[in-house]
Order: C-alpha cells, then structure tokens, then sequence
C-alpha cells in the first residue's frame, strides 16, 4: 500500500463543471464503473464526481456510475457481464485519508489499493486527477498525467494590478501565489516539478522574477525598459528565452541560468517576441512583423542564423506554442456576419505542409503544449462569459472549463 501526499496550501475552492464539446470520436471505449461508500464525507462524493468527469474527459473510458454502496466485495461476474473492465472503489475511514481500490474485473482480483492523504481539503481534485491517471495505467491507456499538473496564470484584480495563481485544470482549485498590488504578468514554470516560476513584476522598469512556491525566495533575473518576459525553459532549466526591450524595440535574448548571462538572438527593427525552444533547445521558433504583420519564424540559436518564415497560412498570426516537430499558433480572420473578429487555433507539424484547425469560431488565443505534447490548453473569450478550453489531439476532443469572474491576461501549464 503506497499513500501519496498533497502538500501544495490552498485557500480558497471554486467549483467548476466541465463544458464538454466532443468534436469527433472514434474509438472503443473500455468500461470502468466508480463506487463510493461513507456518505457522511462531503469531500468523498466530490472526488467521486470529479473522478467520473475526469474519466470522461480522458476520451478512453466509458464510464458507468456506481454511486453510493455499501462496503462488501464486488461480483466480479455481474461486473464483467455488463462489459466492465475496471471497477474503482472509493473509501474515506479517516478523515484526512482517501483509500482507493482499482478491481482488474477481467481477472477478479485487486490490481492496487492506495491511501492518499490530504490534510488540506481543498486538494481534493489532485486526488481525483491522480487515480484517473493510475486507472489509465492499469489497463496500459495512453498517459492523462497532464491532469496531475498545475495550471499558473496572472489575474486581473483591478488597473494596474494583477495576482499570480495557481489552479488544477479544470479551475476547481485556485490559490493566488502572489498578490502584492503590483502588476504581476507572464507568469512561467521554471521547472517540470512546478515548485518555481518565472513572472514579471512591473517596477521603475519590467522586471523579470524567480520565485520558489514551497519557500517564497525570490530572485531577480533580469530588468528592460518596455518588456522583460520569459517565453520559454529549456526541458533541463539551464536555458531561456527572454522577451527584452533594451532600446524600445522587442528582440529575443537567450539567457544562462547558471552563468547568468545573456546573448541576444534577434535585432530587428521591428518586433520580435515570444521566443519558444524546438529541436532539443538548438533552435526556437517566435512572433515577428518584419513581413509587415505579425507571423511565425524559426531561427537557430546563433546571432547570425537567419530567421526563415514557417507558416504560410493567413497572415496575421500573433502567438504560438511549440512541442516537437508540432507548432500551434493563433490566426485572425476574417470578421463574421456580426462584424466580429475571429481568432482561430491551428497546427503545423516541421516535416510537412498540412494545417490544421483546432478551433472553428470565436476569440482562442495563448495556446499551450501540454508537457507530453498530446493536449493543447487556451483561453477561449466572449462576450458573456470567457473559459479555459483544453483540447485533446489523439482524439478531436475539446472541453471548455467556464472562467467564472476571473480574467485571465496570460498563464503557463
């Protein structure tokens, strides 16, 4: 039996249903049934509720709902008689503990039994996250384990002031990190373990940090008048690319964590911005205007390397993100019937020319890679009300997580 500790505190908890957009799906699914037992824990059926959407969401599951049960052992024939491959079983004897039974129903027998512990209650997402990715495991299914990570963003509290939070991926969870009535913006994971980030406050001049989550030290980086942002980490955290304005124009600089210093990529007239690694760090891909509007370009890390154009679709395509060989970015099209611009996601993959749409209508802007390539998060606005949107590539799936009163001006994942 392993028990698995949350430690990140929390302060605050926001519920969030998930607002599902199957695009298109074909597969055979596996069955898994949920059960949970001790009613009079109102943070089990949460877990229970969150575990089922969780399931769902991953595109490899149909889910059957067990609901509430008393504790006994399962009929293993009944089970499998309905086609059910695993039956998750969840329990709560203590209060601060969740044991969780995961039933090969093929074979009749307990694959694994896991204790999570979790003395702050509002954690109870990550928990839910973690036997979706362990359910996953047991049956081989392609890896959820992006579920598991933290999603940072920079708020906006009112002008002029911005905090930086924290939040599982469906934004049921949140915590602000930073809140010290400054303007708080690009906020960026230091690390793949997610105890550091990357921010910029904005001081006499834009200022870019270091802060450690788990201790609260903080370090500064680098300052420039205009812009100072970190656009991305190397995959071993030695190296990144820095969006700086020393002299009123943007270019990009490479940055040495260990030696801390800096050498500049681009020096353009014009505007070059979010600098984003590809090929193992030897290259990146970024934004400029040097062909008279905003488009996608891929560069060498060398000062002399020439910067060649990789996208040739539209052509005003302000933001991207990259992970392999695949690059999605943001295009503006043309105004629909309302008179409003439309702001699509798409992806390109280096090895050929094939485009393809992500999005088909509305405001989606800053796209992110998951951290295993397979999912791709960005902010979808409206009118009404804006979301976060999570979009699964194997499976043409998208999900809109509903951004309840907050606003997001930009977040890392």
């Amino acid at each position: 039996m392993r028990i698995l500790w949350l430690v990140l505190c929390a302060s605050c908890l926001f519920a969030a249903d998930a607002d599902l957009d199957i695009i298109k799906t074909i597969q055979k699914l596996s069955k898994v049934e949920v059960r949970y037992t001790n009613p009079q824990s109102p943070y089990l059926k949460k877990i229970y509720t969150m575990l089922l959407a969780d399931l769902k969401i991953s595109g490899h599951f149909k889910v059957i709902t067990g609901g509430l049960q008393q504790p006994n052992n399962p009929n293993y024939n009944a089970l499998a008689s309905q086609g059910v491959r695993l039956l998750v079983e969840l329990s709560m004897e203590e209060p601060t503990q969740v044991n969780v039974r995961i039933h090969d129903v093929q074979n009749k027998n307990i694959q694994s039994i896991k204790d999570y512990a979790f003395e702050d209650k509002t954690l109870y997402p990550f928990i839910a996250h973690h036997v979706a990715t362990d359910a996953h495991a047991s049956l081989n299914l392609p890896s959820v384990a992006w579920m598991n990570r933290l999603v940072v963003f920079a708020r906006y509290i009112e002008p002029g002031v911005t905090n930086i939070a924290v939040a599982d991926y469906t934004l049921t969870y949140q915590k602000d990190i930073i809140q010290n009535n400054l303007l708080n913006l690009f906020p960026k994971w230091a690390n793949t373990e997610q105890t550091e980030i990357y921010y910029t406050q904005y001081l006499q001049e834009p200022t870019i940090v270091k802060y450690n989550i788990q201790d609260g030290s903080s370090e500064v980086i680098a300052q420039s008048e205009g812009m100072a942002a970190v656009s991305s980490v190397s995959p071993d955290g030695k190296k990144l690319l820095l969006t700086l304005a020393p002299e009123g124009q943007s270019d990009i600089f490479l940055y040495d964590t260990a030696k801390k210093t800096q050498e500049r990529l681009t020096q353009y007239s014009g505007i070059d911005v979010s600098g984003i690694f590809i090929n193992h760090a030897k290259s990146m891909v970024f934004v400029s205007d040097r062909s008279g509007q905003p488009n996608i370009y891929i560069k060498k890390l060398n000062p002399n390397a020439p910067a060649e154009q990789v996208v040739y679709y539209a052509q005003n395509n302000d933001s991207v993100s990259a992970f392999g060989n695949k690059i999605a970015f943001v295009s503006r099209e043309e105004r629909d019937e309302n008179g409003q611009s439309a702001f699509n996601l798409y992806m390109i993959t280096l090895k050929s020319n094939h485009v393809r749409r992500l999005t088909a209508s509305g405001v989606n802007q800053m796209p992110h890679f998951s951290e295993d390539g397979k999912a791709i998060m960005f902010v979808k606005k409206a009118a009404q009300q804006s979301a976060l949107g999570v979009i699964l590539l194997d499976y043409n799936q998208s999900y809109l997580f509903p951004l309840k009163g907050i606003n997001i001006q930009s977040f890392d994942w």
